[in-house]
């Protein structure tokens, strides 16, 4: 069973990407998500520079460019962001998987074929069953004209059923059985992989009590469990957001309070630290404060990247702390580490 986590395409998730052992990547069919930005051209000349960099040799990218709107990317020149962005990857020796909507423009969808037929990856079907967008399940003829404009079959396609939030357990429940109607409705089409992501992680730390763990519920991976209890199919694989919220929110503004989010078994431990003291102290106490607490893995800085720079915080080995960017790399380095020790022990995620 492979693990596909949905990642927010920024320089943070790309790191921890780049820095995932082996036998991590082994298991991952990772999707990034092209984050908006005023300036479309850098940011998608940004997002490939990133990939160049980190996307580990050999590891397949699929990319998801559903937030950015469809325009020409450069001034009297044909082409939108799915194209330009499949174009780059291809210069710059980054095989990429393009991720497509039953509900995407016959342009998309062009470029979708495009860019799959450069690459020879196939493509990646995304459907919602969101609370608050969800895409209707189509029949036979639709499905089949979807497939003539992407000019891919079903066993070059991943088919990729997105929850959306999870926002308590009782949502959950109710998630799961529209996810299940919809593995029902669509598996009757041999797709590639098939797989459940849903994401639980709050929308921001505010209001997160400061200088302490808080624990957040991990009701993504509750939600899988209770489809792959209910569906009589194969069992999909697991998908979720990573530590991130999973819509795209506002760019933020100021800078942050040191924090961790970090995974421990069902649970996200969350630590959000006032900014006391001077210098990069507040993140070495919140790095020290946790490498001494039970959420703490008995492998300690082995465990991922990311652990291994936690502990050289907790003891000070680093001149500094990090910032946001670091942090989220970090968090990111351990949760796919753990998810993926759970995919493949009896714990499942």
């Amino acid at each position: 069973m492979a693990y596909v986590p949905i990642l927010k395409g920024k320089a943070g998730e790309f790191l921890a990407l780049g820095h995932a052992s082996k036998e991590v990547q082994a298991q991952l069919r990772p999707v990034m998500e092209i984050v908006p930005d005023f300036e479309l051209r850098d940011l998608l000349e940004t997002f490939c520079e990133h990939a160049m960099e980190h996307v580990p040799s050999g590891m397949v990218l699929t990319v998801d460019c559903g937030a950015l709107p469809f325009v020409r990317v450069l001034e009297g020149d044909a082409g939108g962001p799915v194209l330009r962005v499949g174009e780059s990857l291809m210069q710059r020796g980054v095989a990429m998987r393009p991720v497509f909507r039953p509900t995407d423009p016959v342009q998309e969808l062009t470029e979708v074929s495009g860019v799959a037929a450069a690459h020879h990856e196939g493509a990646c079907l995304r459907f919602s069953t969101a609370l608050d967008f969800s895409h209707e399940v189509p029949d036979d003829s639709q499905m089949r004209d979807l497939l003539r404009m992407v000019r891919l079959p079903p066993e070059e396609i991943d088919l990729l059923v997105d929850a959306g939030p999870v926002r308590s357990a009782s949502a959950g429940q109710t998630l799961a059985e529209r996810t299940v109607d919809v593995l029902d409705g669509l598996s009757r089409w041999p797709w590639r992989h098939i797989c459940v992501a849903a994401g639980a992680f709050p929308v921001n730390l505010r209001g997160f009590p400061r200088g302490v763990a808080t624990a957040v519920a991990r009701e993504d991976a509750s939600l899988w469990r209770k489809v792959v209890e209910r569906w009589c199919g194969p069992q999909p694989d697991f998908g979720d957001f990573g530590v991130t919220y999973p819509r795209m929110l506002p760019k933020s503004r100021g800078t942050p309070d040191p924090n961790m989010r970090y995974t421990a078994g069902m649970e996200w431990q969350v630590y959000v630290y006032p900014r006391l003291r001077p210098g990069n102290d507040d993140f070495f106490v919140l790095s020290e404060d946790l490498v001494n607490s039970p959420h703490w893995p008995p492998t300690g800085e082995s465990t991922s990247w990311g652990d291994a720079r936690l502990a050289e915080c907790a003891q000070r080995r680093r001149s500094k702390g990090g910032g946001g960017t670091e942090w989220r790399a970090w968090a990111t380095s351990h949760h796919l580490a753990v998810v993926t020790d759970q995919l493949t022990s009896t714990r499942c995620p």
